[in-house]
């Protein structure tokens, strides 16, 4: 969005980031408050107090005099002074986000962190409260418990990663009923009441890593699909991956014999035994882990000095590229992590302080990261 002032002088405003008060208080030269309102007012023969209404979204005026109004907004390029109207404002507003906390096991959700801590600092002059909340991926009642405490405060707008179904669809209800806005990042509820869905698109994404395995392993090869987590039936996001990664095939005609184990204590001893279990029962060319925990798997195959078969995983972590570098991990998946952290929290914003209509579903780009292209990448 660009502004012109006297002289001559531009402003750009990116829609996706918060305007600064700098950029707010030079605007407001060319339609500064009170004198704007009056002359959008005086244009549509309304009150200022009409006008205002509409700036506010409130209920009150007709859909002619709103579209009318609205249009006028637009001819003039008005802009209300947003940083004054939140100082003035005796609300504050508050936020929750609620995501998986970074453990020693994986730390991808430290780039959503970041992410996220990026938008609270950007937004906090404009008299809104970030909370965080954690729950630890691999116990669904530690989500129940954030969950619990969100619903005890009262926040005007939420931000989660809805990793248990059941549970998330419990909290996503209660919500619903308070009309608190709900913002899902990394992975999707599909059908259900929330603002929007910031992440890969899952589906997609397990059908890229098919189309990888179908040119690297030719037909009539093997493949492996290990699944990571503990409570694996509830971690809807990884089954959705493998849901598109078989289809693939299917729906090409591959030949590609696929065999999955599912390894549901998340420590190396334990993905170790059950790696040498399977691999002792028949010979893969390709190993496809279906979330960050590659690395694990790499670790076994640098142990066991395993260099026949093929491993393609995800996430841009260190320990994932280490292994990418020394030519364990062949391929990484990555869906920009942190931007979708960022994103979430700003599209709260958005929504509710500038009154941006927010889409539905924001797909993530699917990334394909190798040893050639590793360090011109940023989460």
């Amino acid at each position: 969005m660009i502004f012109q002032v006297t002289g001559g002088l531009q402003f750009f405003i990116d829609d996706a980031h918060p305007p600064t008060f700098c950029s707010f208080v030079k605007m407001e030269k060319k339609n500064s408050g009170a004198t704007g309102v009056k002359e959008i007012a005086r244009l549509a023969n309304v009150s200022i107090g009409t006008v205002d209404r509409v700036l506010n979204n409130r209920v009150g005026v007709s859909e002619k005099t709103k579209a009318k109004i609205l249009k006028i907004i637009e001819e003039l390029n008005y802009q209300p002074n947003i940083f004054a109207r939140r100082l003035a404002s005796k609300k504050k507003l508050r936020f929750a986000t609620l995501i998986p906390q970074v453990s020693n096991e994986t730390k991808y959700w430290e780039a959503p962190l970041n992410g996220i801590l990026q938008a609270a600092s950007e937004i906090k002059d404009f008299g809104i409260e970030v909370i965080n909340f954690f729950f630890d991926q691999n116990d669904k009642a530690t989500f129940k418990e954030g969950a619990a405490k969100i619903n005890a405060q009262e926040f005007d707008g939420v931000l989660i990663a809805p990793m248990f179904e059941d549970e998330s669809l419990t909290f996503i209800e209660e919500c619903k009923e308070k009309k608190i806005p709900l913002v899902f990042i990394n992975s999707d509820v599909p059908g259900h009441h929330n603002l929007c869905y910031i992440g890969p698109n899952l589906y997609q994404s397990g059908y890229l890593a098919a189309h990888i395995v179908n040119y690297i392993s030719p037909a009539n090869k093997k493949t492996l699909i290990v699944n990571i987590a503990k409570e694996i039936d509830l971690h809807h996001h990884l089954l959705r991956k493998e849901e598109g990664f078989r289809n693939y095939f299917e729906q090409n005609g591959g030949n590609n014999a696929l065999t999955k184990i599912d390894v549901q204590q998340t420590g190396y001893a334990h993905i170790k035994e059950k790696l040498a279990e399977q691999l002792a029962k028949d010979h893969y060319d390709v190993v496809f882990v279906t979330n960050s925990r590659v690395a694990t798997v790499a670790k076994y195959f640098e142990e066991h000095q395993i260099k026949d078969i093929k491993l393609i995983g995800y996430d841009f972590l260190e320990d994932n590229i280490n292994y990418l570098k020394n030519k364990t991990i062949d391929f990484l998946i990555c869906q920009k992590p942190q931007e979708q952290g960022y994103r979430g929290l700003m599209s709260l914003y958005n929504h509710l302080v500038l009154n941006v209509t927010i889409d539905k579903e924001q797909f993530m780009p699917i990334d394909i990261i190798t040893r050639e292209n590793y360090q011109y990448y940023s989460n």
